[in-house]
């Protein structure tokens, strides 16, 4: 998002204990770990149709015009908006907490610029989204966007970029369906090396005075957001640090130079050590620092992130 209000500001940092699976700088601190570690440098409405279809059918949308497409997936409506291109497709994953409108600025530069089909979406519980009652499940936000996207016709010339929490759903979802994609932007992203079983149990008790306030008044959005992300969080990411993304999926990692854990340098820097080791542990994967960046990249430095989705996109199509 270009612009935050300070409220939904103050409601974004909230959210980044656990509905991001980061923390605040403040929560950080209150782990009392003093250790750290040496320093490296406008829409219309419609059902679901295929975008394989010409143009000038009434699901695909006019070449350059944003259109909400309404997917069903296991009982429950998703919003996905569509701004229709030529030739491959670039989807864009909201970080934890955030709607489509993270990407509102980006969009139509990224269709100027490419020529894409370009696709953002609503997860359950946000946005135009069907609220899921439970814990959030990174397995059914996989099947939602898999369905969301087969539903449209996209099935193959996927470049996928992934801000925070989405980060989970792009491994997974890449792990599963290399052949899908021909690249990935992962900003910021949570990824595999981070959630070690040393920093899990930091993530949750730093997180739980949030958790415990959340439950005072479960009906608000972003209290639901952070109660059904503590459900769970420990086995689930104990599961995510074993994923392993694969070789065939061209990867560029943007990591934000104050990270999300600003507030505890030994914690920041396990942040930037995981995305560097990600990075190295295959081919095709690059490093990006975002210089002068805060967690929120697609809103401090848009141009970087910009940038590294025209690259990948025009390196592999």
């Amino acid at each position: 998002m270009s612009r935050t209000t300070h409220k939904h500001r103050s409601t974004y940092r909230v959210l980044s204990a656990l509905a991001l699976l980061t923390l605040t700088a403040g929560a950080v601190t209150a782990c009392g770990d003093k250790d750290s570690a040496p320093e490296h440098a406008a829409s219309s409405s419609s059902s679901s149709s295929s975008l394989t279809k010409p143009s000038t059918s009434p699901g695909a949308g006019q070449p350059g015009v944003s259109k909400q497409h309404m997917i069903t997936n296991d009982g429950h409506r998703l919003a996905f908006h569509v701004t229709q291109g030529n030739g491959h497709t670039i989807v864009l994953d909201s970080g934890g907490g955030e709607d489509s409108s993270q990407w509102k600025d980006l969009v139509p530069k990224l269709h100027t610029e490419t020529g894409a089909t370009v696709i953002t979406y609503d997860r359950a519980g946000l946005g135009k989204s069907d609220v899921v009652p439970g814990a959030w499940k990174v397995e059914s936000a996989v099947s939602d966007l898999k369905s969301g996207l087969a539903q449209l016709g996209v099935t193959k010339n996927v470049t996928l970029v992934s801000h925070s929490q989405a980060g989970e759903i792009a491994s997974y979802f890449a792990k599963d369906n290399p052949k899908m994609f021909s690249g990935a932007v992962l900003v910021d992203a949570n990824l595999p090396p981070f959630f070690t079983d040393e920093e899990i149990p930091r993530l949750v008790a730093a997180s739980q005075p949030q958790v415990d306030a959340a439950k005072k008044d479960p009906d608000k959005p972003e209290n639901r957001q952070i109660i059904s992300t503590a459900e769970g969080f420990s086995p689930a990411h104990k599961a995510f640090h074993k994923v392993t993304w694969p070789d065939a999926v061209p990867a560029t990692v943007i990591v934000s130079e104050k990270t999300p854990l600003d507030g505890s340098p030994a914690d920041a820097q396990r942040w930037r050590d995981a995305a560097a080791t990600f990075a190295q542990d295959g081919p095709n994967r690059t490093l990006v620092t975002a210089k002068g960046s805060s967690h929120e990249v697609p809103k401090d430095r848009p141009d970087l992130v910009l940038k590294e989705i025209e690259d990948m996109a025009a390196t592999q199509h």
